[in-house]
């Protein structure tokens, strides 16, 4: 069998277990870290496991289980950071407070690239849709790659969940616009990776998720 073009590991950090992602393109062994949040020497290990030469760190939004080390992780490796979308500028600005808050290392930092809806990253030869998704924050964006139907979704739609919207600049509507007109078309078949927990797909969600799925909508 041949190896497909993106391989992917999740890599749980931080004591609020988020799911950081190390992705990568099998042609060229190129990879990129998706929100490391922290825990620098797992992220470190799962790197050499892999044989991966990291390229960029890709942000999803602001939040600092998400991007605390980001700042950090992207000076150790000289690469540069992309994302999220620069309304989660005043997140980011925040993280050294919110780390306190957490327990967590949060090092405030200025993207190299803020990324738009229609955007596309690349990562080796793969290249990524950009999608701004707001609701839990006002920057989230969601990345997708079509040809492996996989999206990294961060913090907008969990397995049976749905983002939290009480944060500052959070807006509930906002939220389920994202996942009906910006998630949903994607397609059922695609699976994502959540912020924080199992992964799953669209369609199941679309079925299942008491907050989202097709009929509970319906009936709202």
């Amino acid at each position: 069998m041949s190896e497909p073009p993106l391989r992917a590991t999740i890599v749980p950090v931080t004591p609020l277990q988020q799911n950081c992602t190390l992705l990568w393109c099998t042609r060229t062994m190129r990879g990129a870290f998706v929100d490391p949040g922290g825990d620098l020497p797992k992220l470190r290990a799962a790197m050499a496991q892999a044989g991966v030469t990291i390229e960029k760190i890709l942000l999803t939004h602001g939040h600092i289980d998400h991007c605390g080390s980001a700042g950090i992780l992207a000076e150790e490796l000289g690469v540069p950071i992309e994302g999220p979308h620069e309304d989660d500028r005043f997140w980011i600005a925040r993280l050294e407070d919110n780390g306190r808050n957490y327990g967590v290392t949060g090092k405030p930092f200025e993207p190299d690239r803020w990324l738009a809806d229609g955007d596309t990253v690349t990562v080796g030869e793969l290249s990524f849709a950009v999608h701004h998704c707001p609701g839990h924050t006002p920057g989230h964006v969601v990345f997708h790659h079509p040809e492996s139907k996989l999206a990294l979704v961060g913090d907008v739609l969990f397995q049976g969940s749905v983002g939290r919207t009480d944060f500052p600049r959070g807006d509930h509507s906002d939220l389920i616009a994202s996942i009906t007109q910006k998630l949903w078309p994607m397609g059922g078949d695609t699976r994502f990776v959540p912020g924080h927990g199992a992964m799953s797909t669209f369609a199941r969600e679309r079925a299942s998720n008491p907050f989202v799925a097709d009929a509970v909508l319906a009936s709202s």
